[in-house]
């Protein structure tokens, strides 16, 4: 019981990513070895970048020969040695410079090699003229596309294992987009183990100075632990200002009433004590109000001292007299 315990916990780790060759490391330890003729052919750069912080920038001159072989080269090595029969999903990117030359020779940019002498390797991935290409066992070709500079290209490459034409396959998509459905044949050349090379490895009657970057390599065995993760969704909109239905008045927002600051005293009477009298206020008889005197307005009940209503019943009935003495 206890034995099947430890399969059916470690069973699902045996899937997801068997290695990364992504050079988040900032250097070449995710790999086994290189072949190059100066450190500067083989720089991991901080940019351009197509995820994480790091990226390899390959470059390959005409001359550049450091394992004294065929062609000019100048590549990483990582010794997986794929087995017969093993089945594996391979994920990276490649960008080629602006000034990336156009010959109508080979280019290699990534490659699974056998383990034997010489000869044209098992899988490549290469540039003719102006097209990328995979070219499985030196003679089948089946997929092409437009080269494209200056941008980055995702490959997701999935692998059957097998020198067997019935029994291996290829299945390829370029830039999240199914590029070549499973295609039956041999990926591996009969009695040999296969181990990945990528870099720049090319014909040496060119030329011009070539520069690849690669980026992102992983290796898995499920799609999903290859497969770059969906882009966050977008904020949720704002949601629309209720409008009023039709009839409904829409609701009344009362005005603000600024009231004006009054300094203190402002808008009063002023105040006159010079005489030494109460000052007068709105609507009383003050003594100094002339034609009108003190003993004339205290006869009609009124005083400096009386309410409104009293000082002016004594004004009225004074204004009165005065018409009947005019007339008179």
């Amino acid at each position: 019981m206890g034995w099947l315990a430890v399969i059916l916990v470690s069973g699902p780790a045996l899937a997801g990513v068997v290695w990364r060759g992504d050079f988040e490391t900032g250097d070449h330890s995710q790999y086994s070895g290189s072949q190059m003729v100066r450190a500067d052919r083989l720089a991991v750069v901080t940019s351009p970048v197509s995820e994480g912080r790091y990226a390899l920038k390959a470059t390959v001159k005409q001359g550049d020969d450091p394992i004294d072989s065929s062609g000019n080269r100048n590549e990483l090595v990582y010794l997986s040695n794929e087995q017969v029969g093993s089945e594996y999903y391979y994920r990276w990117k490649v960008m080629f410079a602006p000034d990336f030359p156009s010959a109508k020779t080979w280019q290699v940019f990534t490659q699974w090699h056998h383990d034997g002498c010489c000869g044209s390797p098992p899988v490549e991935f290469f540039v003719y003229g102006e097209e990328m290409r995979l070219t499985l066992t030196d003679s089948i070709t089946p997929w092409k596309a437009p080269l494209t500079r200056g941008v980055w290209h995702e490959f997701i490459f999935h692998v059957k294992w097998s020198p067997d034409p019935k029994v291996g396959f290829v299945e390829l998509w370029h830039n999240g987009k199914l590029a070549l459905k499973k295609q039956v044949l041999a990926t591996m050349y009969e009695g040999m183990k296969s181990y990945m090379k990528l870099g720049l490895y090319r014909s040496d009657t060119i030329k011009e100075t070539g520069v690849v970057y690669h980026d992102g390599f992983i290796q898995a065995t499920a799609l999903e632990d290859v497969m770059p993760p969906p882009p966050p969704p977008p904020p949720p909109a704002p949601a629309p200002e209720e409008e009023p239905k039709p009839g409904q008045p829409k609701p009344e927002v009362p005005p603000v009433v600024q009231v004006p600051e009054t300094a203190p005293g402002e808008g009063l009477p002023s105040e006159d004590t010079s005489s030494g009298g109460t000052p007068g206020l709105p609507g009383t008889v003050s003594p100094s109000v002339p034609g009108v005197s003190e003993e004339m307005v205290s006869a009609h009940g009124c005083s400096t001292t009386g309410g409104p209503l009293t000082a002016l019943v004594a004004l009225l009935g004074l204004l009165g007299r005065g018409r009947s003495r005019r007339r008179g």
